[in-house]
């Protein structure tokens, strides 16, 4: 995988670009797949979680207006990521799978490299660069969507929304906001080059491809939930003014 993350990264930047048409057509194929999971799941999984079970806590401290500073450790941070990857993951990762998977059962992949197309540039780069925009724009609609989960919380607890709103703003950050867009595009490569690979190397037929689309699944949540510690560790030591709640 690493091997096929270094050849991905050189053929994206090195001439030619044959692969924009299966860019724009992989994008929105994403993006038609994933949309309306990504918005019930957010609002759901913010509202339930962090959302009802907060507020519960808060109110017994009579300091429910600080669910809003705590939004922007919940979702902006954590969540809105994590949510966009599992969607991404488990819709448009394993379509992608099956798809290479299918392909490479059926001989497509050496024949064309039998003509002289490099499957690389031509299949992984589009997919690859596709995954992660999608992702990161995914991120700001998660976002989004979380927060709103957040107000329905604070609505159904009979508080204001001034309150909220006052301790979001004073605690979210721009860091908060590049960092979380940046983890969710890393994201985005990560599930990318797996389902890629799994789809790449599948053997064995039909059934071959679905043990492949189920290791792609897990082993992209493994490296995504690895890269998330590393990258999060690594955020807050390089910017300890996040880690004060205001």
């Amino acid at each position: 995988m690493m091997i096929l993350t270094g050849k991905t990264m050189v053929s994206a930047l090195r001439p030619p670009y044959p692969y924009g048409s299966e860019f724009v057509g992989q994008f929105l194929f994403a993006l038609r797949l994933c949309w309306l999971p990504l918005l019930i799941s957010t609002v759901a999984v913010s509202y339930g979680a962090p959302g009802l079970q907060a507020a519960n806590f808060l109110i017994l401290f009579g300091a429910l207006d600080r669910l809003g500073g705590f939004f922007v450790l919940a979702v902006i941070r954590e969540f809105a990521p994590f949510v966009c990857a599992i969607i991404v993951a488990g819709v448009a990762g394993t379509a992608i799978t099956a798809d290479l998977g299918a392909r490479k059962i059926r001989e497509e992949l050496d024949a064309l490299q039998v003509l002289g197309v490099d499957p690389v540039k031509n299949l992984v780069v589009p997919r690859f660069l596709a995954l992660m925009l999608v992702t990161g724009l995914f991120d700001i609609f998660a976002i989004i969507f979380g927060i709103t989960g957040g107000l329905i919380a604070t609505m159904v607890n009979g508080a204001p929304l001034g309150p909220f709103w006052a301790t979001f703003f004073t605690n979210a950050s721009t860091t908060d906001l590049w960092g979380s867009l940046l983890k969710c595009t890393m994201f985005g490569a990560i599930t990318a080059i797996v389902c890629c690979y799994k789809g790449m190397t599948a053997s064995g037929g039909a059934e071959g491809v679905g043990k492949a689309v189920n290791q792609a699944v897990v082993i992209t949540f493994l490296g995504v939930f690895a890269f998330n510690y590393v990258f999060t560790q690594t955020l807050l030591a390089t910017h300890p003014e996040i880690t004060v709640i205001r």
